[in-house]
């Protein structure tokens, strides 16, 4: 099926198409759409370029189909409206010029050519002609189709010339290689090492939007590597950098901490759509370059990198204007990322996997697609071996779970009531009683049941206010 067919069965534009008929204008669907349409992927946002005045034929047709609420922004010459599912984006035909210091443009009107010359990748200077005399003709004037047959990230223009206008579109192109899974031109490469400080003038929260997009995508690690060839990702997440690289003594050697973190990034995408899940599979790791110790009896150890690690996300998620919402979680992971392993041992006790459910709390499901993730072992044997002993993990917090239901711990004695009966006012010895008290259920002294825990108070209480 040719685009003019798959034109013809898209009910939206039929109508549209209706409407154009009567109109002079040469009006066109320009970038990810058409470009979709192609890959066949499905699309619910429609750019129309418009020779000619984008606003008003924005309101002209949305009158027509009966929209009542249409967005105009005056100062970019572009309309907005939203119709049967579909975000439709209207803008008139237009040439942009940049300053050093900002990436908004100063717009003035052009031709169709002058347009697509302006935009990012080749792959979304693609148009197709709605007008009635030409209806689905494609405008392809730099090479986009075979670009995208050929699976290639390219600018229509010199690369330095787009990146050093927009910086932004240095992580847009990876961002496009990551999910489209496309090579990049070398050229974009090169242009990226030598403008890679320009993206201080991109606001943080657009420079984090794009990671978190390449995170999304069915392979990050093709857009993580980009990030890294390109020395983009010692700008923007220089902790990250900072994991590569190898190093050897007598005998003992450790893996690329980088090259295995993108593998476990990889893994991790495979098991969730998660996007926090796996921000935390790419920063699981971070501050081994920080505990980085040799011993001459065991070679490489990297003691506390956890702990070490979840202390880093405070000032990581502020710089990177990451939601504060997700950071206990983030935190609450790497800090337990190497826990469920040393819980293998058969002689491991109830109280020892109790604390586990309870510090993981309703993470500890995604805590455990983290530890799978984390085995990148070439040796099909050891991965067994790991996965299996990960599932004996589960399967004795299941059987603890069954034995006492602690998923939702918390002491069956409130705070409230242990003042009552100790006669305290509200203070930190309240928390030091019912801490006792939660110790003593974990450890298996009492059962997690309200008579129990209220026993126990009693037969302590004294020993707290003497």
């Amino acid at each position: 099926m040719n685009l003019k067919q798959k034109l013809n069965t898209i009910e939206v534009l039929k109508k549209i198409k209706q409407f154009i008929a009567g109109k002079d204008e040469e009006i066109y669907i320009v970038g990810g759409f058409v470009r979709d349409l192609i890959l066949q992927k499905e699309k619910k946002e429609i750019d129309f370029l418009i020779i000619g005045d984008g606003p008003k034929f924005a309101e002209e047709l949305s009158a027509y189909l009966g929209v009542k609420q249409v967005t105009i922004f005056k100062n970019f010459g572009t309309a907005h409206f939203v119709y049967n599912d579909y975000d439709f984006e209207f803008v008139g035909a237009r040439k942009e010029s940049y300053t050093k210091e900002s990436r908004n443009p100063s717009v003035q009107s052009a031709s169709l050519e002058e347009d697509l010359c302006r935009r990012d990748f080749t792959i979304n200077t693609l148009a197709v002609s709605l007008s009635k005399k030409n209806f689905g003709e494609v405008i392809d004037l730099f090479d986009g189709i075979n670009d995208i047959k050929n699976k290639i990230i390219r600018t229509p223009i010199d690369p330095y010339i787009t990146f050093d206008d927009d910086p932004l579109r240095i992580m847009r192109a990876f961002r496009f290689a990551s999910q489209l899974q496309f090579e990049v031109d070398e050229k974009i490469i090169s242009a990226s090492k030598k403008l890679a400080e320009r993206l201080a003038i991109v606001a943080q929260e657009r420079i984090t939007e794009e990671f978190l997009k390449i995170l999304s995508s069915s392979k990050p690690s093709i857009g993580l590597n980009l990030l890294y060839r390109s020395k983009v990702l010692d700008v923007i997440f220089p902790e990250i950098s900072n994991l590569a690289g190898v190093d050897q003594r007598k005998d003992h050697h450790h893996k690329d901490v980088l090259l295995h973190t993108f593998q476990v990034v990889d893994n991790i995408s495979e098991a969730t759509d998660n996007v926090w899940l796996r921000f935390t599979a790419l920063v699981h790791d971070i501050a081994k370059p920080h505990t980085k110790r040799f011993d001459e009896n065991v070679g490489w150890t990297f003691h506390g990198h956890e702990e070490l690690g979840s202390r880093m996300m405070k000032d990581i998620f502020q710089r990177l204007k990451l939601p504060f919402h997700k950071l206990s979680y983030v935190e609450r992971l790497i800090r337990l990322h190497l826990r469920p392993i040393a819980l293998v041992d058969e002689i491991v006790t109830d109280s020892a996997i109790r604390r586990l459910i309870v510090q993981a709390g309703e993470d500890l499901e995604d805590l455990i697609i983290l530890c799978r993730a984390d085995i990148t072992s070439k040796n099909p044997k050891k991965v067994s071996r790991y996965l299996k002993n990960y599932e004996k993990v589960m399967q004795k917090v299941r059987d603890v779970e069954e034995k006492d239901k602690l998923r939702a711990f918390q002491s069956p004695v409130r705070g409230d009531e242990i003042m009552k009966i100790c006669n305290i006012p509200p203070s930190k010895k309240v928390g030091e009683i019912k801490t006792a008290i939660e110790e003593a259920i974990l450890e298996g002294i009492i059962k997690n049941e309200y008579d129990d825990a209220l026993a126990y108070l009693h037969k302590i209480k004294e020993d707290y206010l003497k």
